[in-house]
């Protein structure tokens, strides 16, 4: 009875961390959305709010122990926060020139150029199964674009800046993770402050400072609060997905990942009455439809060398003495820990392209 009632509790856990995550997720989005259009805030003010609230929050983090700061040297991270700036700064521009939906799909499009950049610059390869699946996600973009009547120059240009950044960005951070050791909180811990110094710096030169419209001008109390609001739910999307990741299946947190994208997509027409045609919305179901493919080859492939490595090693444990046994067992349990690792820095760090 006891154990029953531990997995009740077990579960509701669950289901309170995806629903906080749905939640938070969909709301930075729509909010951020909202002070573009409403208040007119500088986007690389708020992206500026948003790292120094995730550094913020994230030193209250390692302060309640639940992750272990590592010492990095500033000048490894450099290129690795440069390139943080950039792609939030765009990927937020993109949100404020494109509909909410040509914004989604846009994101979408880091997949492909990701697989361009390995390939080409890392010599790695990928199934043929894995690069079909990017032809219907590119199609669905270009057929949502070039149907969408609030389609302007400025915006696809944000966008596609967006993506290139945001794609080298994961590529990065996919490479100083392996470099240095560190997972993805304790690499974010020493990003943030320095992408906020970055920012701190580039802002009077592209944007007011204390004149009307600047981070400092006088804006009206609830202007404000939606700022600080916006990047209490950005570390909060950030926390959560973390959480998930380290609590559930890797196709649990990709399954609810696309719920989300549909869900934000839904959305962006009801809230902000966004006009959409018939060949939009097979555009969009095109991408998802691509997306829900590479996920499930991806998914597939990483449990096949996951269970390959298990088999090999479970032989060894029945061939082998106590001793070797006991060996075996303990790789084994480092497989599915790094197994786990893996999916921790291949998806938290994503918290703009499928969460925001």
């Amino acid at each position: 009875m006891a154990s029953l009632a531990d997995r009740v509790r077990g579960n509701g856990r669950i289901a309170a961390g995806l629903l906080l995550n749905l939640l938070v997720s969909i709301c930075i989005v729509f909010l951020n959305k909202w002070i573009y259009v409403h208040y007119g805030f500088p986007n690389m003010s708020l992206t500026l709010v948003h790292f120094v609230v995730t550094w913020l929050g994230l030193y209250v983090c390692q302060k309640l122990d639940i992750f272990a700061p590592k010492s990095l040297p500033p000048s490894k991270l450099l290129l690795l926060a440069l390139s943080f700036c950039g792609f939030v700064v765009f990927t937020n521009l993109s949100l404020q020139n494109n509909t909410i939906g040509t914004y989604q799909l846009a994101k979408a499009m880091t997949t492909p150029v990701i697989i361009v950049i390995q390939t080409l610059c890392y010599k790695k390869t990928f199934s043929t199964k894995i690069r079909l699946t990017l032809i219907p996600i590119t199609l669905g973009v270009i057929l949502n674009s070039y149907y969408d009547v609030k389609f302007n120059f400025l915006g696809t240009v944000f966008a596609a800046l967006g993506v290139l950044v945001t794609s080298l960005y994961q590529v990065w951070v996919g490479a100083k993770q392996h470099e240095l050791q560190v997972n993805s909180m304790q690499l974010l811990y020493y990003q943030a402050p320095m992408s906020s110094a970055m920012l701190l710096i580039a802002v009077p030169f592209f944007e007011p400072v204390f004149a009307e419209g600047g981070i400092f001008g006088p804006w009206s109390v609830s202007a404000l609060l939606m700022v600080l609001l916006s990047g209490v739910i950005a570390f909060m999307v950030n926390l959560s997905i973390y959480w998930i990741i380290g609590n559930t299946s890797p196709v649990t947190y990709n399954m609810f990942g696309h719920f989300k994208f549909c869900i934000t997509l839904f959305g962006g027409y009801v809230l902000f009455k966004d006009p959409l045609s018939i060949n939009q919305g097979l555009g969009m179901l095109c991408t998802l439809f691509g997306i829900l493919a590479y996920t499930h080859f991806k998914l597939s492939e990483q449990e096949g060398s996951k269970k390959m490595t298990y088999d090999y090693w479970k032989a060894k444990c029945s061939k082998g003495d106590h001793k070797a046994k006991t060996s075996s067992e303990s790789i084994i349990l480092l497989v599915e820990s790094g197994y786990k690792k893996l999916m921790l820095s291949e998806n938290l760090q994503f918290l703009w392209v499928f969460s925001c």
